[in-house]
């Protein structure tokens, strides 16, 4: 398993410093004060979810994802993202005043923390946790089949990390506001916590893996970013290729081994001593009519 969140340099697609995103016509701006709703342009909720920073490639709003019951996860309440410490001030002021975010959850590990720092978000009133997925070398536990796809290497990742990532929901259910968490770059670890957070408030599969495959976009600018810092060069060129993308592929195969092993999201959480009261907390403050 890499610790980083990589995306694949060879994808084609032009840098995002090319593209220009468009806003949703009738769109308000996010802020104190502002009611939280869905959105009114339905068809561009996939560019409503991408926050425009400088210093950051793949920040982005899980809201607005329908649920099997009829609800939408409320828009403005949890964000995922890539390493916040690029952020410039001018994106310092946006998440802590517009968004409103109350607290940063970070999911590298130790040595990445110490190596890249927490970036100036550390300098604000924003509450800070550190879970890390895994620190060191990951290693499989005895027994376990040899790792053959990225797949694989999700649900590897999910077992041996039941922990923070229990530890994690409980941050979200328990939040006094907005949360953002992020890895690297905001795909594997960032991925795999993500597809956990949707799929226990209901998200259906489909919308999962069009979340996780959302990040495809912005890979090579990400894959660019993360060369240029002495801590993942080697890593990054040590990489095996069926980790440098972010495939539908990949995540319709990791939710079919949790719900194989598990029967379903829900199981995989109680599995990690999540009690069920916690996520019907979460549900309650995520989800809304």
């Amino acid at each position: 398993m890499s610790r980083s969140c990589v995306g694949s340099p060879a994808s084609g697609r032009k840098s995002p410093s090319f593209m220009v995103r468009r806003s949703c016509p009738g769109r308000r701006p996010a802020g104190k004060g502002v009611r939280r709703r869905r959105p009114p342009c339905m068809l561009d909720a996939a560019m409503q979810r991408v926050i425009d920073l400088e210093g950051c490639l793949n920040f982005r709003d899980l809201g607005g994802y329908p649920t099997a019951d009829g609800r939408t996860v409320r828009w403005q309440q949890v964000y995922r993202s890539d390493a916040l410490h690029h952020l410039t001030p001018a994106d310092v002021a946006r998440v802590r005043d517009d968004l409103g975010v109350a607290a940063v959850v970070d999911l590298r590990s130790t040595a990445e923390l110490r190596g890249e720092g927490r970036g100036p978000l550390a300098r604000e009133p924003i509450g800070f946790h550190h879970l890390p997925l895994f620190d060191g070398q990951q290693s499989r536990p005895e027994g376990w089949p040899p790792i053959a796809t990225l797949a694989d290497r999700y649900f590897l990742l999910a077992e041996i990390a039941q922990a923070p990532i229990a530890r994690l929901i409980t941050v979200l259910g328990e939040a006094g506001g907005p949360v953002v968490y992020h890895c690297a770059a905001g795909k594997d670890r960032t991925g795999v916590v993500s597809a956990v957070l949707l799929g226990l408030l209901g998200v259906r599969d489909e919308m999962i893996v069009a979340d996780y495959a959302a990040t495809q976009e912005n890979l090579e600018a990400i894959i660019e970013r993360l060369m240029a810092a002495k801590g993942y060069q080697t890593m990054l060129s040590a990489l095996p290729p069926d980790t440098l993308h972010a495939e539908a592929e990949t995540m319709v195969a990791f939710l079919a081994r949790i719900r194989e092993r598990y029967g379903s999201m829900r199981g995989y959480a109680r599995a990690a001593g999540v009690a069920d009261a916690v996520v019907e907390r979460l549900a309650e403050r995520l989800l809304e009519r």
